[in-house]
């Protein structure tokens, strides 16, 4: 039996450091150590500011750190100290070459596998632990083959989970190594998640189901962002449509709100990831199949925006936009593949000023994302990062709202609505101010939104009548 006492995970990112931090936390008797070659990231990991914002992990981190959980850049050492290793590292989508576009980089998983053969001594486990694509495992293994010291054994897995998952699941090879180092990551796992829901496979089993589990939800969501293109045409509430969908039980209610498209590091990439490897496989019309998820979500973010310019008189060139959230979604700050970055871009390709502002994305960030592929000084004419959301409104022709946060349904919208420039518009890409509809119409805001056609209050001034008082609107003004 396989015993795990020192676990080292490459990668203090997005998924090794708050996937390390929880395993500490549950498994004080394990020590963990977090490495990275960026010096600035792991200084952050020690320090009260965390790079990384998802709520819970500050106390997580705090409860454990320094005790059974370090973050360093002595990447050797931690490698050399492991039982089992951790890969987490950027598997980003190529950006030239073969596979541009859609094949996964996997530069950072190959240096990372040649250092642990490099460095190692005795017996490790390896686990991927980043999105990688269907047949992975089987090169790394090759690279651990072809420099392995006689010395050294070696076994890859692959895991998917979450904190509180539906399921874990651990894929692996069917001979004696592989399946005792299923059962040693079996066991780190159990110590928080019921046995029955961590589920066992093969190597390649696992990766597809990463990458399929993804698609899945993925294609979900454009399915319903084109329901609400049709929604907005023929009068019906995306909505309802959506409620009555999810209440039948073949279907279900998960991942069916409409907005302006997904985004984070893993939709977008694992279903490019698959459209690639059906593509290499000859199996065009699945590739065909899986595109058209893309697509449809290229879709939304386009029409989102020009309905904007649409609304704005055709016109947004050096009008002053309020955008309201850069993260992907709420409670993070993670911005990657962001749907506000392309709203963004689209808006500043028509000339407008964007005022951007959101609680937990830094503006280094915001910069960095939006002057990516781009002249950074168009970045810097065009937008300016707000610390404050009226801030960011003051003076503005509209409001575009990007992430649900819930500060969002808490601002003073009569304030803000003094302070903009009229007429006012405020566009709801979240759906997340549907209760406030009336209110925000009354105050004098033009609401658009998502999936739905907003009826839009004609403003009047009501007969002076003091036998009828209570039929004034709202209100109630009183006599001069």
């Amino acid at each position: 039996m396989v015993e795990v006492k020192r676990i080292c995970c490459i990668g203090a990112g997005y998924v090794g450091g708050p996937t390390c931090s929880v395993i500490a936390q549950m498994c004080p008797e394990v020590t963990v150590t977090v490495v990275d070659v960026n010096e600035d990231r792991i200084r952050a990991w020690n320090s009260e500011n965390l790079p990384i914002f998802e709520p819970g992990l500050q106390e997580v981190v705090e409860s454990c750190r320094g005790i059974n959980l370090f973050f360093s850049t002595d990447i050797d050492k931690a490698i050399q100290d492991a039982d089992l290793i951790f890969i987490s590292v950027n598997t980003p989508t190529k950006t030239f070459g073969i596979g541009k576009g859609r094949a996964a980089d996997l530069k950072y998983i190959e240096a990372c596998a040649r250092r642990i053969a490099d460095v190692s001594s005795g017996h490790k486990i390896v686990v991927e632990k980043s999105t990688v694509p269907v047949r992975a495992a089987e090169s790394i293994r090759r690279i651990f083959n072809a420099n392995t010291k006689s010395s050294l054994n070696f076994q890859g897995t692959a895991i998917s989970d979450l904190m509180n998952p539906d399921r874990v699941l651990i894929g692996g090879d069917e001979t004696p190594e592989g399946q005792r180092a299923i059962e040693a990551l079996h066991r780190i796992y159990e110590h928080w998640v019921p046995k029955s829901k961590i589920i066992t496979t093969n190597t390649w089993s696992s990766e597809l189901s990463k990458l399929a589990a993804n698609a899945f939800l993925a294609q979900r969501i454009s399915s319903i962002n084109s329901i609400s293109a049709l929604c907005e045409v023929t009068g019906a509430d995306v909505e309802e449509v959506a409620h009555a969908i999810g209440t039948d039980q073949r279907i279900g209610s998960r991942f069916l709100k409409a907005s302006v498209g997904f985004g984070g590091s893993c939709f977008q990439k694992d279903v490019l990831n698959l459209v690639y490897l059906c593509e290499a496989l000859n199996l065009c019309e699945v590739a065909r199949y899986w595109q058209q998820v893309i697509e449809i979500n290229d879709y939304q973010r386009k029409r989102f925006s020009s309905r904007i310019i649409g609304c704005l008189f055709n016109t947004v060139t050096d009008k002053k936009i309020a955008l309201l959230g850069f993260a992907f979604k709420k409670d993070t700050g993670d911005t990657r593949e962001s749907s506000s970055i392309y709203i963004s871009r689209y808006l500043m390709d028509e000339g407008a000023r964007l005022h951007i502002y959101d609680p937990k994305v830094k503006k280094e960030q915001i910069v960095q994302d939006l002057s990516y592929g781009d002249d950074p000084s168009r970045v810097s004419r065009l937008v300016t990062i707000s610390t404050d959301p009226h801030d960011a409104c003051e003076d503005a022709h509209a409001i575009v709202i990007c992430t649900e946060w819930d500060m969002f349904k808490e601002l003073d919208y009569k304030r803000i609505y003094d302070a903009m420039l009229k007429p006012a518009f405020i566009f709801d890409g979240r759906r997340i101010l549907d209760s406030l509809h009336e209110q925000l119409q009354y105050i004098g805001f033009q609401v658009e939104t998502i999936g739905k056609r907003v009826k839009q209050r004609v403003s009047f001034t009501p007969k002076k009548d003091t036998t009828t008082p209570d039929h004034h609107p709202a209100s109630k003004r009183t006599k001069q």
